[in-house]
């Protein structure tokens, strides 16, 4: 049972994301700002 409500899990956040429901929050090490979950483009020049 535990198996089977694991994969229904992952079928729904495979579903989300096909869907565009979803954002890559991470930051890296660095931290760089993000808007709804995409980079900024910084330039140094």
């Amino acid at each position: 049972m535990t198996v089977v409500l694991l994969l229904l899990f992952l079928l729904l956040l495979v579903g989300a994301s096909a869907l565009g429901l979803t954002a890559d929050t991470r930051d890296s090490a660095d931290w760089k700002p993000t808007d709804d979950g995409r980079r900024w483009r910084s330039r140094t020049c």
